[in-house]
């Protein structure tokens, strides 16, 4: 299997740094493996040096706000068992003699950080990669891609075409780091990168410098890297050099200066996985300048994925396909994304931020409306979904300004980008009150929930049935009219996403409602931050399978709205045509129904833990049927509501948030999921087996509620400790307002590699750990809030 590599591109200049703490627990994962491999294991399989130093690391502070941010990192990093210390400037200046520290708020160290010799790196890994049968064929350009359409009528990888000769192969790996793009496109690939000048500078000799630890003054976007007894000097600035067309000639030098390329992403994030256009080639590329860091740890992804399917950690924050493919060969997208990552490059990440470039890419009907009551939009995905409403007027989202660089003039009185910046803490955010009130109003009264980015499936043909069988954890073949909630697995038992799947009567087509289906077909309704993850996973269950299904998208044809609260069948019950009675319209199920003379497709669920109902509406209904659930709405005392008030009145009533507390590397059963699982039948389903021999071997980890007393903010990566033990962090964290407490999910493991039982968590004593303070907190195996589960019933009182 060819991997297409270009070394003269990053790697060669790269600082070699390595930080083993960043906000993200697979970061960290997986910059713990690649230290291990650098500073030990591969020395000890070549016996060849790769140059590690271990002289530490220091991370300047020059405010509260960014010194919050590295106290976070600390309480991460002892889930981990990783050494680090926030010290006042007095101790920092003990520990780094030669710094002036009079502006310091303070610094985080961490004393086994370190940096390794690319030169040395690279070499070490070459030879044992030969040593185990690999070749490495040097000065080999690549010259064409050959793709092939199988009886499918889906494209395949079929050769690597160089300038020595052509390369049968299935599979090939792109990590042409600047060049990924140019790749790319030899097979129909969208790569999406580019090219930046990143500038560097090695200082003179400097007496006293040496062993210092290597520093990184966010705040002041730069970094300086121990070289012998002199400092490289590196940063990242509001205004780069985009780099149109790299050569690889077209490198240079002034002095000391250096001005190599570096590609960045749009998320900041890399680009791995295999590419959707074309089966069997991956992409190893885009790494924003830390690629030496994390490629031991992608390495070792990337080969489990091309191996078995599927990595063996959570890696959809670098699957390409978590861009929808409408953004990745947008030039304007990618170009103003990718500035923007590069400029925040060393931003405090906080926990309510959202992009300022290439918004209001895909919009749904209602925005513009929304929009005029005050919306604060979120962008997922390309969509602005609503995230709250601000009570002062409309704050309309403008065209990117970068920042006020390359003389574009900067956007003045900019409402939307003023809120954002009010939000910028790791305290209750200013709009804590908002979100309050839209909570409580949905579980006192009644809410609208825009949630049209929802991805819109349609699963039909003659092997429907067998493919729903198949993907689908849960038995999906119920009555016509039913819908279920189930999740889709991998093979090896992780959840890929969870979902509501709904079973549809043969019928005629009558489009977006409903595909014209002689057999069996199914509505699939897929949070839509995942949507093309998702809809990507099924083609390739289905291609593998063998199944003649069509999987049709109608995602950009319906809106879709979900009405919620204690009042929302009195409301609804004005304007649909439908009885909504229990008796005539159960929970978990769906008709095709009337609403304001419109027909939609009304399904009894709940996302938020309240008697309620979605309406997928086509597109061009949307704003007469919205408009009308308004107005019989009125005197309930009705109020829209955004995805905030959805992540908590969700965690409140327990309900799962794929990619927080549940991703590919989680079971049902440890999520406490089982309850979506077929077990019970003998019906094979995709992930079945991992699922049987897991059941049988015991839980090693578990999901596991906590509640804080305390009225502290908490957001995720808080460190759980049972008996004063780390067992693990939580993945999500919000404030519940009916319970007026802060809830946390996370989960644990037990420090001697035993099973987690329901009597371990019962029996311990836990605390949180946020910010270097602990708290005291209350662990749950069901959701505090109506553990009964009547309100989704429609009993109350």
């Amino acid at each position: 299997m060819p991997s297409v590599l270009q070394n003269s591109g990053t790697t060669w200049h790269t600082a070699g740094l390595l930080w083993q703490l960043r906000p993200s627990d697979t970061e960290v994962e997986l910059l713990a493996h690649t230290r291990n491999v650098i500073s030990s294991e591969l020395e000890e399989e070549t016996g060849l040096e790769t140059g590690w130093i271990q002289n530490g690391g220091l991370f300047i502070a020059s405010n509260k706000q960014r010194l919050d941010e590295y106290k976070r990192l600390m309480s991460l990093g002892k889930a981990y068992g990783i050494e680090s210390y926030v010290l006042s400037p007095a101790e920092t200046k003990d520990l780094y003699p030669l710094m002036n520290v009079k502006d310091l708020y303070g610094t985080l160290y961490v004393p086994k950080d370190g940096t390794m010799d690319p030169a040395g790196t690279c070499t070490t890994l070459s030879r044992a990669a030969t040593a185990r049968g690999a070749t490495v064929i040097e000065n080999c350009p690549v010259t064409g891609i050959q793709v092939k359409v199988d009886d499918l009528g889906i494209k395949r990888l079929k050769a690597v075409e160089t300038a020595h000769g052509t390369i049968q192969t299935p599979c090939v790996v792109n990590c042409a780091g600047v060049w990924a793009t140019k790749l790319g496109k030899m097979a129909g690939v969208n790569v999406p990168l580019i090219a930046m000048h990143h500038a560097y500078v090695v200082t003179e000799r400097i007496e006293g410098i040496q062993n210092m630890p290597n520093v990184r003054d966010h705040d002041a976007s730069v970094y300086l890297r121990l070289q012998g007894d002199a400092l490289s000097v590196g940063g990242y600035e509001q205004n780069p050099i985009f780099w149109e067309d790299v050569s690889c000639n077209n490198l240079f030098f002034i002095l000391f200066f250096c001005f190599p390329p570096e590609s960045f992403t749009a998320d900041h994030k890399p680009l791995m996985g295999e590419a959707p256009e074309v089966r069997g080639f991956f992409l190893g590329c885009g790494f924003n300048s830390a690629g030496m860091m994390l490629g031991g740890g992608c390495g070792k992804e990337l080969a489990h994925w091309i191996i078995h399917g599927r990595p063996e950690k959570d890696m959809y924050g670098y699957d390409i396909r978590r861009f929808h493919h409408s953004l990745t060969n947008n030039n304007r997208w990618i170009r103003e994304r990718s500035h923007e990552s590069y400029a925040k490059n060393y931003s405090v990440v906080f926990p309510f931020d959202e992009p300022l470039a290439s918004r209001n890419m895909r919009k749904d009907p209602f925005h513009q409306v929304l929009q005029e009551q005050g919306c604060v939009f979120q962008e997922r995905h390309g969509w602005e979904r609503p995230g709250w409403f601000n009570r002062d007027g409309p704050a309309p989202i403008l065209d990117y300004d970068y920042y006020s660089a390359y003389d574009v003039p900067k956007n003045t009185d900019y409402k939307y980008s003023e809120i954002l910046g009010k939000e910028y803490t790791f305290d209750f955010p200013p709009h804590h009150d908002v979100i309050r009130d839209e909570c409580l109003t949905c579980r006192n009264a009644v809410a609208v929930f825009d949630m049209s980015y929802f991805g819109k499936f349609y699963l039909t043909g003659p092997d429907a049935k067998k493919a729903a069988d198949w993907l689908f954890t849960a038995d999906v073949n119920k009555a016509p009219g039913s819908t279920v909630y189930t999740c889709m697995l991998n093979k090896r038992g992780g959840v890929e996403s969870d979902l509501t799947v709904s079973r549809l009567e043969p019928s005629p087509a009558h489009l977006p409602l409903t595909p014209e289906s002689n057999g069996e077909a199914y509505y699939l309704a897929i949070g839509g931050g995942v949507a093309q993850h998702n809809w990507s996973h099924i083609q390739a269950v289905l291609q593998d399978q063998g199944f003649h299904c069509t999987l049709i998208d109608h995602t950009e044809d319906m809106g879709m709205i979900s009405i919620q609260g204690p009042k929302s069948r009195e409301l609804l019950q004005e304007v649909l045509d439908s009885d909504l009675s229990s008796d005539a319209f159960p929970f978990s199920t769906h008709k095709i129904v009337n609403a304001a003379g419109h027909k939609v497709r009304a399904m009894r669920l709940s996302f938020v833990g309240e008697m309620g109902w979605e309406l997928h509406i086509p597109k061009e209904s949307c704003l007469p049927v919205y408009h009308a659930v308004r107005a019989a709405g009125a005197k309930y005392g009705i109020c829209n509501a955004g995805y905030r008030a959805i992540d908590s009145l969700s965690i409140e009533k327990g309900y799962r948030h794929w990619h927080a507390d549940l991703r590919p590397d989680d079971t049902p059963l440890e999520a406490g999921l089982a309850f979506t699982c077929k077990m019970k039948t003998s019906i094979p389903f995709l992930g079945r087996k991992a699922l049987e021999a897991q059941k049988a071997e015991g839980l090693r980890r578990r999901i596991v509620c906590f509640t804080v007393d305390e009225k502290v903010p908490m957001f995720g990566l808080e460190t759980i400790f049972r008996n004063s033990v780390p067992v693990g962090h939580l993945r999500r964290s919000e404030f519940g307002f009916a319970i007026d407490k802060t809830i946390g999910y996370g989960y644990i493991r037990n420090p001697d590699g035993g099973v987690v039982s329901p009597d371990f968590v019962r029996s311990g004593e836990f605390t949180l750990e946020r910010m270097g303070v602990t708290y005291k907190a209350t662990a749950h195996l069901k959701s505090p809030f109506d553990p009964e589960n009547k309100r989704v019933k429609g009993i109350y009182g």
